[in-house]
């Protein structure tokens, strides 16, 4: 069989057959001179060429294992780094020696730390004193360089919060992001709808204002909305609500928040009971409806634990493909959010991963909570290294437990068993994607899988505004952080042609520079969203750089739909290739949809500034004051010089060029 398809570890055949183990096969008629495989057997990699193979040189590993062996037996953090120089993988020990030196012995190791080694050419080390500065060390230099077999967390700048702002009426707000103004963030949530919903049935239960009022500025201005009027809001506008009174409802809603509702509960008896001795009835009745509806809030849970449960409960599941971490949050015994976090086949997650993983997770939480119960080994001293590190961050003991039996073993088992069901749904995506690339590859006849490919699309808005923008598919799935647009520069008027020219040339001057990050990295296709004709135009740019890249254009039908793929003399019809047609819309959309958002924001930009600033002398606040003055463009425009003089800050210099601006036709 001639497999000549690879990628993450797995050979793939051109129907599509999968080997996720390629153990000791041979490559003897690779199509289009491909000449180089890797096997899983022993490590090593081999030449193949003419039924040759040769084994590569172990003279590194030996040279890499005589400088481990020299380390010193201390706590340490030590980095990977490829025949480049660049850092690929980061980890600590309590014991550096013993730690580095495992890498480069010959003992079997897991697929994963395997493809590592032999990617590694060199490495360094930091000596720490402490085994929690080796941890936090790590994790520093983990989101220094985003090493490629580290696993890595998504940014918690990008996650939701619940804000509560720090004013004198405080309101709860949703917001991703976080400044240091005082205000209280709870979070990170999963997502938005969670969100809007804890934010809706705080509103709602405690009566706290939705509005965009300003307090205390607005009280008593207006009249109060609808939902004061079907006692959704205690009605601050009213001015019948004591500040104390509010802040109260604002502590409640913060005791929500970290998951203490018992504590806002007795808070709202305690204040219920002395309005009733104080015949403050409606003010009790506001108690008791917010108790009522906080013990309804409470029923919606599922109690899992104790009532006085606070913990997070990490389940794993890990193979060759990938692996996965799935957390559970508990709060006075019900779950209150989950989530999974999945890594892919390249990045290694070991005892020291899981370690890194524990710590930079908890950096994205403000909340730590007492116990934190794991289903995963990790070594004893690395397990008081994390509870002493946690300790001292939350300001009280963090207990942290592997339990072997009993209640908490078997919810371990079942957050376990959700890890393996988001694994297993993971790879069935990532199976399909792989198909269609496949048969993408297939039907355009590509010598390799197209990993990274690139789509380029042309937008404008009459003749000022014109970018071409750059959308990226990575292994089936788009990759924002890699989307690039150009504001096309050098070309005067609408011409697609010579837009997609300019955009296809700075491409590439990127391509050729080593310092452009993921801008440097190579694609294995470029999609054209238009004709032979764009295809024509690119594949001339790439061949005055010297750069061998496939090209296809992506054609629509009359009603601006994917039909096919084309060269620049013929036309490959995908249709009947439901898998391949379905990737190509996708990728056709989303370049369309993100080349037009981008012309239409430099267009919005323009638009803000007058044509007023367009005259010489004219800026913002002159052009400001002539439009209050005289209330429309056509009016300044009918003015004489006269007029526009006594216009305040405006000289006779400035006048004299409005007016000109606008009579220079006539004249």
């Amino acid at each position: 069989i001639d497999i000549y398809y690879f990628n993450s570890g797995r050979a793939i055949t051109a129907s599509g057959v999968f080997f996720d183990e390629p153990i000791g096969f041979s490559v003897w008629n690779a199509p289009r001179g491909l000449s180089q495989a890797t096997s899983t057997a022993g490590g090593h990699d081999f030449l193949r060429k003419g039924g040759r193979r040769v084994p590569s040189s172990e003279k590194r590993l030996e040279e890499l294992l005589e400088r481990a062996n020299e380390l010193p037996t201390c706590p340490g953090v030590y980095i990977m780094k490829d025949k480049h120089g660049k850092v690929i993988y980061v980890g600590k020990s309590r014991k550096l020696k013993n730690r580095v030196s495992q890498y480069f012995q010959n003992s079997r190791k897991n697929y994963k730390t395997e493809r590592m080694v032999r990617a590694a050419e060199d490495f360094e080390y930091i000596v720490c004193s402490t085994e929690i500065e080796a941890l936090t060390l790590e994790n520093t230099l983990i989101k220094q360089y985003t090493p490629k077999y580290n696993i890595r967390l998504k940014d918690a700048k990008s996650y939701p919060y619940i804000k509560v702002t720090n004013e004198a009426y405080p309101r709860i707000v949703y917001t991703r992001t976080r400044l240091n103004d005082k205000a209280k963030y709870y979070g990170p949530f999963t997502g938005t709808s969670t969100v809007f919903s804890v934010i809706n049935i705080l509103q709602k239960t405690l009566g706290i204002p939705s509005c965009k009022r300003q307090f205390p500025r607005d009280i008593g201005k207006g009249r109060p909305c609808v939902y004061y009027q079907i006692g959704q809001c205690v009605g601050v506008c009213t001015g019948k609500v004591e500040k104390a009174d509010y802040d109260e409802l604002i502590r409640c809603a913060c005791d929500i928040l970290k998951g203490n509702t018992a504590e806002a509960r007795h808070t709202l008896e305690e204040k219920m009971m002395a309005y009733a001795d104080e015949e403050r009835f409606e003010a009790a009745a506001r108690c008791r409806d917010t108790l009522r509806a906080l013990e309804r809030l409470s029923e919606k849970q599922h109690m899992v634990a104790s009532p006085d449960a606070e913990q997070d409960i990490f389940g794993f599941y890990s193979d060759d493909a990938c692996s996965c971490v799935s957390v559970m949050y508990v709060r006075e015994g019900a779950v209150t959010d989950k989530r999974d976090f999945v890594f892919g086949a390249d990045q290694i997650v070991d005892g020291e991963a899981l370690s890194a993983f524990l710590v930079e997770h908890y950096k994205m939480r403000d909340c730590i909570p007492k116990n934190i119960i794991i289903s995963f080994e990790l070594d004893e001293a690395d397990i008081l290294a994390l509870s002493e590190y946690f300790s001292s961050i939350a300001g009280r003991k963090i207990n942290i437990r592997r339990p072997e039996r009993g209640d908490l073993h078997k919810l371990c088992e079942t957050v376990s068993e959700n890890a393996a069901e988001k694994a297993r749904r993971y790879k069935e995506e990532g199976k399909k994607d792989d198909t269609a690339l496949v048969r993408l590859a297939s039907l355009l006849e590509l010598e390799v899988l197209p990993e990274r490919i690139e789509a380029y699309d042309i937008s404008n808005v009459g003749a000022d505004n014109k970018s071409a923008g750059m959308v990226v598919m990575k292994n089936g799935k788009m990759s924002r952080s890699d989307y690039r647009s150009f504001n096309i520069k050098t070309v005067e008027g609408i011409d697609d042609y010579s837009c997609m020219r300019e955009a296809i040339e700075r491409r590439i001057t990127h391509l050729l520079s080593d310092e452009s990050g993921s801008f440097s990295e190579y694609p294995d296709l470029l999609l054209i969203d238009g004709g032979r004709t764009h295809v024509s135009v690119v594949r001339e740019v790439l061949a005055k750089s010297g750069v061998e890249i496939p090209v296809f254009g992506m054609v629509k039908d009359d009603y601006h739909k994917t039909r096919a793929l084309c060269t620049e003399i013929d036309e490959i019809n995908i249709a009947k290739e439901k898998s391949v047609y379905m990737l190509i819309y996708k990728i056709q959309e989303e370049v369309h949809r993100y080349t037009v958002s981008k012309t239409m924001g430099a267009k919005r930009k323009t638009l803000k500034h007058s044509s007023l600033e367009k005259i010489e002398g004219i800026g913002p606040t002159k052009a400001a004051k002539l439009l209050s003055h005289f209330g429309t463009l056509t009016a300044i425009k009918s003015a004489e010089v006269e007029e526009i003089e006594k216009v305040k800050g405006v000289s006779r210099r400035d006048a004299e060029a409005v007016y000109d601006c606008f009579h220079s036709e006539k004249k």
